[in-house]
């Protein structure tokens, strides 16, 4: 296996096993399962749903699809997005748990990252018809 699809594999397992977890822990807690405190509800519906974009691009990256770039950089758009919004919410005086603005920074944070491997790995292809 070369490096390339090796790096590859790597970051669709880490795409999809935040993914899972995402989703885990959203609907948990959408269930009511799980007290969480001051929920930001668009936000915790957010990431629940994008749980599942998460895996998604994930399996596109694992099998080395062109589109998982493209995917990656919506999600991490998304994400940057809604934790402005968020933000906002804040500066409003809304509720928030401060667990929710770490989860955010990390979120943003790993999109970035995914975003940028799918990019340097998927968009220097030669085309393959994937």
């Amino acid at each position: 296996m070369r490096k390339h699809d090796r790096l590859l594999r790597i970051t669709g397992g880490v795409a999809i096993a935040f993914g899972l977890l995402t989703v885990v822990s959203g609907g948990t807690t959408l269930l009511g399962a799980l007290e969480m405190g001051a929920v930001v509800l668009f936000v915790l519906w957010f990431n629940t749903l994008a749980g599942l974009a998460y895996v998604v691009a994930g399996l596109g990256l694992w099998q080395g699809r062109r589109w998982a770039y493209p995917l990656s950089l919506a999600i991490f758009a998304a994400t940057l997005l809604v934790f402005v919004a968020f933000g906002l919410h804040v500066a409003q005086g809304g509720a928030f748990e401060m667990r929710t603005a770490y989860a955010m920074t990390l979120r943003s944070a790993v999109w970035g990252a995914i975003a940028l491997v799918a990019r340097q790995l998927l968009t220097r292809q030669a085309p393959s018809g994937r």
